[in-house]
């Protein structure tokens, strides 16, 4: 059955049934018709031919390490907001922090007849580098700026500069957590945020108290515990992710020490958990939701535009410092 036999029993053009399937204007009258006809008929179109007739198949791939990760389900919910837009359906792979995945997925999915990819929070090898120069479909990357890539990312070094800079006005010895510096944005942005305003306050950071965490509560929990073990008089801990921030509150609320008024904590996200802790954590509001969108939106410019898919963009998005109980 094709298109066209299923107008003329719906008795409707066959660009209303295109507009149907498409999701595009239609009269109430004649969507019923059409539904109606196709539920009897059980008539569906095929994705095959859709894709040799437009050289679309209106499907991308997503990459994500992480499928539990708050920050990713943030960004996919604005990722998803702005495919719907252009009727576009996303396909969601997940690498579990296994790096020769990447290079897998991208692979498979552009062999898999999708029109693009969206790769997020990755870490950069020159394997993964030289396969999405190499790829066939347009590939835009969330959350890390890489040079000659298109990416949408944060403006992690000066987020993290201004929170220190409030800590430092409140607090004398403060301490750090980052996170592995092979993550440009979160270790090594973060980080140099953090250093550069102990410069700016005439402090020399390579003396401040360190650790280096993952980006779970377990891990700043035990973090936590080595800090307030080895340097007893900390009253301020900047934390690299609100996960990290959540453990080291509660290692320091078990040595005895009262937040905030022993200790301040703060952390990066705006994660659902800051505002039920106790106290509500003081944090970096990103905006993922706004990341996924622009990625979304630049993704489907690159399809929809040939000329567009050889340009580079790069787009930084701001933050929001947001003070609440823990410091």
């Amino acid at each position: 059955m094709t298109i066209k036999e299923v107008a003329e029993m719906a008795g409707v053009s066959t660009a209303a049934v295109s507009r149907y399937f498409n999701g595009g204007s239609l009269s109430e009258e004649k969507r019923k018709k059409i539904k109606k006809t196709i539920d009897k008929t059980q008539f569906s179109p095929n994705a095959l031919a859709q894709t040799m007739r437009t050289g679309k198949s209106g499907n991308i791939g997503v990459i994500i390490p992480d499928i539990k990760s708050h920050s990713m389900s943030r960004v996919l919910t604005g990722l998803v907001s702005s495919l719907e837009n252009d009727n576009y359906y996303a396909f969601i792979g997940c690498t579990y922090g296994e790096k020769e995945k990447e290079v897998q997925f991208i692979e498979t999915m552009q062999r898999g007849s999708l029109d693009g990819i969206v790769l997020m929070g990755t870490v950069m090898t020159p394997h993964l580098k030289e396969t999405i120069n190499d790829c066939k479909i347009p590939v835009v990357i969330t959350g890390q700026n890489f040079k000659g890539l298109t990416c949408v990312y944060h403006d992690d070094e000066n987020a993290m500069h201004d929170m220190a800079e409030l800590v430092l006005k409140k607090r004398k010895k403060v301490a750090f957590i980052g996170v592995n510096e092979a993550d440009t944005a979160t270790g090594k942005s973060r980080r140099k945020g953090v250093e550069k305003a102990f410069t700016n306050n005439g402090l020399d950071f390579s003396k401040a108290p360190r650790e280096t965490a993952s980006f779970t509560a377990e891990s700043g929990y035990e973090a936590g515990k080595r800090l307030v073990a080895a340097h007893p008089d900390i009253d301020g801990v900047i934390c690299a992710s609100d996960h990290i921030a959540h453990g080291v509150m509660r290692a320091f609320k078990e040595a005895g020490k009262k937040i905030p008024e022993d200790v301040s904590v703060t952390g990066v996200g705006d994660s659902w958990a800051d505002m039920i802790s106790e106290p509500q954590l003081t944090t970096v509001g990103l905006y993922y939701e706004d990341c996924g969108k622009v990625a979304g939106d630049l993704l489907l410019e690159m399809i929809n535009d040939p000329d567009r898919s050889g340009r580079i963009n790069q787009i930084k998005l701001g933050y929001t410092i947001i003070e609440r109980g823990s410091i």
